[in-house]
């Protein structure tokens, strides 16, 4: 057994024993995200490395404390990517356990799918500091209980992640960014004309600059596909809508920017402590008459605010009114409160699954104690 993987088990084997809350941590470029912070340090940036990567097969194999960043430029190289486009927040120093425990993706997640669609296999280590493999490298391996998916976006709560294997996708031939200045409601009208008919739609972001004077609403959209696809598509949305094509060289920072929430409407002056709120809707939600500045992504499921913490009970009554949830995901200030918890209540039938699941896999309940609902 790896030296540094027998460390982590025997930390593990003894927070268990004593019962000391552990921490698990891999760059900390999310240590915003979540409720508390809490336990022992368990890092796992010692635990590294690509273990395999076959780019005929569409499969990489790495291991948890892998830099995110190392493994998207090992993609790159064979002009391939991680499709849903994983957040990189900070000074990129998040790493692959990390991107799979939060279960954050980024402005093609609508077209592309989510971090879990893309887990095929993993290994962990659980409460008993058992190393359990789930999955294999190839999606018909999945069978029965799907526990490898079930760890995306657990935040750490259920085992700490070692190895994961993910399918990877080529690198589109061809991408076009469009821009439509559009209401929200019309932006959101023609979104959804637009995806009922076979064009190649991979992300959208609406977007009106509140912190600038006579700033317009608009709505970026982005293409990828074939070459023919995409430029069919351009050709048939701008005689749909009157727009203009932007070009690449400006659209792929701006849209890096979106994936890494970076764009101006993430930046609030320290004068005015707004929370960071996300909202996750039905694309067929309606424009929500809210008085704080939005910005809508994939296409209508994805809407973020900048709202005060106090704001909590409105934001989830109007989420909730249409089938959704609303979530603190950046806090105000680290002196403010208002936002008790960060998380929509669950559903009792659901927290009961939360509970039984939590006991099984950490029956001594060691692991991010607090992190996604204060007593789970």
């Amino acid at each position: 057994m790896d030296t540094a993987l027998h460390h982590l088990i025997d930390q593990i084997n003894t927070a268990a024993a004593q019962r000391t809350p552990l921490r698990i941590r891999g760059g900390g470029s999310k240590d915003f995200y979540g409720e508390t912070l809490h336990g022992e340090l368990l890092d796992t940036t010692s635990y590294h490395g690509i273990v395999s990567y076959e780019p005929s097969e569409l499969v990489v194999t790495v291991r948890a404390g892998t830099l995110l960043s190392e493994l998207e430029a090992a993609l790159a190289e064979k002009d391939q990517c991680l499709a849903f486009e994983p957040p990189r927040f900070g000074d990129l120093k998040g790493t692959c356990g990390g991107m799979v425990a939060a279960g954050l993706s980024g402005p093609a997640r609508a077209s592309a799918g989510a971090v879990r669609d893309y887990v095929l296999g993993l290994q962990f280590v659980n409460g008993r500091g058992e190393h359990l493999t789930f999955g294999g490298q190839v999606m018909k391996n999945v069978a029965g209980y799907d526990v490898s998916r079930l760890m995306v976006g657990a935040m750490g709560t259920l085992g700490l992640l070692t190895e994961i294997s993910l399918k990877v996708l080529p690198v589109a031939p061809a991408e076009a960014t469009l821009v439509f200045e559009l209401d929200q409601a019309s932006a959101l009208a023609q979104l959804h004309r637009w995806g009922a008919q076979p064009l190649p739609l991979n992300a959208s972001c609406w977007v009106r600059d509140d912190t600038a004077a006579n700033t317009p609403e608009l709505l970026f959209v982005r293409l990828r596909g074939a070459v023919a696809a995409v430029e069919s598509a351009c050709t048939r949305m701008l005689a749909d809508v009157p727009g203009s094509r932007m070009d690449n060289a400006q659209a792929g920072p701006d849209w890096d920017a979106c994936r890494d929430l970076k764009l101006p409407f993430f930046t609030v002056p320290a004068t005015e402590p707004l929370a960071l709120w996300r909202l996750s809707l039905p694309q067929t939600a309606p424009v929500l008459e809210l008085p704080w500045p939005q910005l809508v992504e994939w296409h209508g499921g994805q809407r973020w605010l900048r709202a005060p913490e106090s704001a909590q009970e409105q934001l989830r009554q109007a989420a909730s009114a249409v089938g959704g949830s609303a979530s603190v995901f950046i806090v105000a200030s680290k002196t403010t409160t208002g936002a008790k918890n960060r998380f929509s209540p669950l559903p009792p039938a659901i927290e009961h699954i939360h509970r039984r699941l939590k006991a099984e896999f950490d029956p001594a309940g060691i692991f991010n104690p607090g992190r996604m609902y204060a007593d789970i």
